[in-house]
């Protein structure tokens, strides 16, 4: 082990040994080894170092990312019979064709709450060519405001058979008894929110239902969006604003 002498006092020096002035220690302090630029000057020196680090491990962050490769490609598509495309859907093809109903009386408030609900639906199925429905197959009929006027919209649902029903919406246009809307099928749920109509539909995978919602948009009840939603959310029932 290395044995530590004890510290003695330093022997003073003679006069005749005084070291001259100009060896003499300043009075003046000397610089701290971390003075303000010095300390600028190290820490810049560790910023550029990390830079060229971070560069160098392949874009990994401060929390240890880092980079898996170059993505994967990916390849576009192939496209079977590109060059049959369908023809554009018919007048009566189309579910929001404005159609005005024959043979119904002109209402000039231009609300439906003034027109016989069960009347307007046979006329408007007769004028098709088609059998108005049995009484019991109408469901009650429904009043909302659905374009936006502050008048109340028709909405009738005819059951057709036990799992397809079909929904028809009817507005005052001019105050003429207009049909606005006509979907047919399984409707699982039609329910309204905000100005929106949406419709849905069971899909072939019973986990999902999908979503339809219409929305007026100045001339017709347009598709505004279509999503996926789980078929076994709940609905909460909200009391119906129809008269029959």
């Amino acid at each position: 082990m290395r044995r530590l002498r004890p510290r003695t006092a330093p022997t003073p020096l003679p006069a005749s040994s005084a070291l001259p002035a100009r060896f003499m220690p300043s009075a003046r302090p000397r610089p701290s080894a971390f003075s303000a630029p010095c300390v600028r000057s190290v820490l810049s020196g560790l910023a550029a170092l990390t830079s060229l680090a971070l560069l160098a491990t392949g874009c990994a962050d401060v929390e240890g990312l880092q980079s898996e490769g170059r993505a994967r490609d990916v390849d576009a598509p192939l496209v079977l019979w590109p060059h049959y495309s369908p023809a554009p859907p018919r007048r009566d093809e189309n579910p929001a064709a404005l159609v005005p109903v024959p043979h119904v009386p002109r209402i000039p408030s231009g609300s439906m709450a003034d027109a016989k609900p069960l009347a307007v639906l046979d006329a408007d199925i007769t004028a098709q060519g088609e059998t108005p429905p049995a009484p019991k197959a109408v469901r009650r009929p429904e009043l909302h405001d659905l374009t936006g006027d502050g008048k109340p919209d028709l909405l009738m649902a005819v059951n057709l058979d036990p799992r397809n029903s079909e929904l028809r919406v009817y507005s005052v246009r001019d105050s003429v008894v207009t049909r606005v809307l006509v979907l047919r099928g399984v409707l699982a749920g039609v329910e309204l929110a905000a100005g929106h109509l949406a419709i849905r539909e069971p899909t072939k995978d019973p986990r999902y239902v999908s979503v339809i919602d219409y929305l007026w948009d100045g001339d017709s009840m347009g598709l505004w969006n279509l999503t996926l939603d789980d078929a076994r959310t709940s609905q909460t029932p909200q009391p119906g604003g129809g008269s029959p």
